[in-house]
């Protein structure tokens, strides 16, 4: 079980969270601090594992007692400016996710956080670069947005792949032809890529005159 500290001025949205986390299997909260101060005093006397951090407390920042605890911690504010997060990930931030959230997005990264802690604790010894890139990706698994009703995971990372592996524009009959996929099942995926930002889409005219589309991966996008 991994065991969950709450910290947050606001005592209802507390108990939201608490009830988020309670529905994530693995998971306990065993504390609720309301101020720095009384995190401090909570993470000595219960241990938690994980914490769940504002950034706004009353007495001192979220930001600024993160670098003092001895627990993973994730950050859940309302402070969505670049400097924030930076120095939330700076200070040993694991994630970050901006108010409001749902319990859906929590609870992926919770999840992908369980996953990285047992990543990192079945491997004897020391560990490979291969096992650290594995458990990071596990990490980081949650934060991608999920895919839609009647989709699969698999397939998406495999068209993804695939029009990454391009290197250049490419339509849906080229991408279903490489996978061995129904042309209308690669367009709806690649229609998501590009809803999403992932990929860039233009019209390419034929000699018929009618419109093909043409997708064109984008530099620096994760893919799902």
């Amino acid at each position: 079980m991994i065991r969950v500290l709450v910290v947050e001025d606001d005592f209802r949205v507390a108990q939201v969270h608490t009830v988020f986390v309670e529905r994530v299997p693995g998971f306990a909260v065993v504390g609720a601090a309301r101020t720095a101060a009384e995190a401090r005093e909570l993470v000595d006397s219960l241990n938690p594992d994980l914490v769940l951090l504002d950034n706004y407390l009353p007495d001192q920042s979220g930001l600024t007692l993160l670098t003092e605890l001895r627990a993973d911690a994730i950050m859940l504010t309302a402070a969505s400016d670049p400097a924030s997060v930076r120095a939330a990930f700076a200070a040993g931030a694991l994630n970050y996710l901006i108010k409001p959230f749902t319990a859906e997005q929590l609870a992926d990264r919770l999840t992908s956080y369980a996953r990285y802690r047992i990543q990192l604790s079945t491997t004897d010894g020391r560990l490979t670069q291969e096992e650290i890139d594995r458990a990071l990706r596990q990490l980081h698994d949650g934060d991608r947005q999920r895919t839609q009703k009647g989709q699969t995971r698999v397939t998406a990372r495999l068209v993804a792949d695939a029009l990454r592996d391009a290197g250049q524009p490419a339509t849906a009959a080229g991408i279903a032809a490489t996978l061995g996929i129904a042309r209308a099942t690669a367009q709806r995926y690649l229609a998501v890529l590009a809803e999403q930002g992932e990929a860039t889409m233009t019209l390419r005219y034929g000699a018929t005159g009618r419109p093909e589309h043409q997708y064109e991966w984008k530099t620096g996008a994760s893919g799902p």
